[in-house]
């Protein structure tokens, strides 16, 4: 799965208003890192990975409770 779909399955069920927000920044996060010579399997992708699912993590326990 590419890390462009982890971050939207993450963000699955988080709201729009949410999810709009973490996206964008993640995007501008990713953007500038492969601009600046990154490449896509670096561990700084995964590691915006893990901050949507973090993100997404504390909405669910929010909700929960």
């Amino acid at each position: 799965m590419s890390y462009a779909a982890e971050i939207l399955s993450a963000l699955e069920n988080v709201p729009n208003d949410i999810s709009i927000k973490v996206l964008a920044d993640v995007n501008q996060r990713i953007n500038d890192w492969l601009a600046s010579g990154g490449k896509d399997d670096d561990p700084y992708i995964q590691q915006q990975v893990r901050f949507a699912e973090n993100v997404a993590k504390s909405y669910e326990r929010r909700m929960a409770e």
